[in-house]
């Protein structure tokens, strides 16, 4: 692709932004030379600061002012990492359409390969993490977690595939019809199909900063997984019912058995204790698996905006 040609499409590259002050300039620099390898001559980058509190939206207008690619929103707060993806995708207005994160773990020069693909006929490009750089215990959660994912989904949803990834404007365009507010993009992009391909590519590490994601986070980007695209942990509440009634109708049948043909005192004190322990903690997890969705339900139909936008840097409201 190193011609004196303009490249033939218009480019968005949608980045989510949050306590990135100090280090963003890292990855305009980046996108910067791949502009101008690839020529990328009607490229836009939307920069969505996500509430940050470490002058990010200061950082974002200095960039614009060097690099006239730059467009930025600065949401009223945090919203989340999810939200602020989706704020970008609103905004943005290129054939082909980047979401990459902040922090360099997804570098820019993967893009013009992703790219490609799209030339060549795909839909959608989506990055599939070879190697994580994070501790074991990221890891494993990790990995846990997509497992459980994929067994429980009604769709297919990769495995280690995050939101690194590169779309035709249609695929966008049938994204942003989705108004929910649990939002879990990478599962409303393997929802829409399309032609997708997945190129996998060795995840760096984070070169500064922490990330955004708390633990809190991810365990509410987890449910938000789960729950919007299954419906098989409240179909377990039936099955546990039914499993829970036929231990009970043979337990009290053995114990009808024990008192009129073998004539002797039923002792039962500890296995009763066991039961009720057992059961009332059961009753608690469905209650609890029944209240997740009902608590998605009230989100929904409440139908507050997903996002409150304070300003924008290059772009009309």
């Amino acid at each position: 692709m190193l011609t004196d040609k303009s490249y033939p499409y218009s480019v968005s590259i949608i980045v989510p932004v949050y306590h990135s002050a100090k280090f963003l300039h890292h990855l305009i620099e980046a996108i910067e030379v791949e502009k101008q390898k690839n020529n990328w001559d009607n490229l836009e980058v939307i920069l969505v600061d996500d509430g940050s509190k470490d002058g990010s939206y200061q950082s974002i207008l200095n960039l614009g002012a060097k690099y006239p690619f730059i467009k930025g929103v600065k949401l009223s707060k945090n919203f989340g990492h999810q939200v602020a993806v989706k704020t970008g995708l609103q905004f943005c207005s290129g054939d082909f359409v980047a979401i990459i994160d902040d922090d360099m773990q997804d570098p820019p020069s993967l893009l013009p390969l992703f790219f490609k693909k799209l030339e060549e006929g795909f839909d959608v490009a989506y990055g599939v993490r070879k190697k994580r750089k994070e501790n074991v215990f990221k890891r494993l959660a990790y990995k846990w977690f997509y497992e459980v994912l994929k067994s429980l989904s009604e769709i297919e949803i990769p495995l280690d595939s995050g939101d690194f990834c590169v779309m035709q404007r249609r695929v966008v365009d049938q994204m942003m019809l989705f108004k929910e507010k649990n939002l879990f993009l990478r599962g409303i992009r393997a929802w829409v199909g399309f032609k997708q391909v997945g190129l996998e590519y060795e995840r760096e590490e984070r070169k500064e900063g922490a990330s955004g994601y708390t633990l809190k986070k991810l365990l509410r980007l987890a449910f938000d997984g789960i729950f919007s695209f299954s419906s098989v942990p409240i179909r377990l509440i039936s099955w546990s019912g039914i499993l829970g009634f036929t231990l009970a109708l043979c337990y009290t049948l053995f114990i009808l058995y024990r008192f009129f043909f073998d004539e002797i005192e039923v002792k039962g004190f500890t296995t009763l204790v066991l039961l009720v322990s057992l059961f009332s903690s059961l009753i608690l997890l469905c209650l609890g698996i029944i209240g997740e969705y009902t608590a998605r339900i009230y989100n929904e139909v409440r139908d507050r905006p997903y996002h409150v936008v304070d300003t924008t840097f290059k772009i009309d409201l």
